[in-house]
């Protein structure tokens, strides 16, 4: 079975292995499969996973990093995730090497290069 044009992005290659029901090729009422359910759970980890959705603001770091450039974005997105994932220390590593990366090209723009 091929996905419909329709299927969230990263859902299709799931689809695939979709048991249909004979009668769901009949147009005839079908029970939806069992995997179903786990599909649109593997959907909301593509689209909301928790550690995006689960910032005590209630914000998503898209909704503020899509404002800002790449190092910037990456900086702040490490920074409101790093208590949602298990390991801070990491995320917050990751955080300054952007900052970092940011303070470079800056003072290279600066100096004209």
């Amino acid at each position: 079975m091929t996905a419909p044009a329709a299927t969230p992005p990263g859902l299709a290659p799931l689809l695939d292995d979709v048991p249909l029901d004979e009668d769901m090729l009949e147009g005839e009422p079908a029970v939806i499969p069992p995997v179903v359910p786990a599909l649109v759970e593997a959907q909301d980890m593509v689209n909301h996973p928790r550690h995006y959705t689960s910032h005590p603001s209630g914000v998503e770091a898209i909704d503020i990093t899509e404002h800002m450039n790449f190092n910037m974005g990456n900086a702040v997105k490490y920074i409101l995730r790093c208590d949602l994932k298990g390991d801070a220390l990491s995320d917050l590593r990751k955080s300054v090497w952007y900052l970092e990366r940011e303070i470079a090209r800056r003072e290279r723009m600066a100096r004209g290069g």
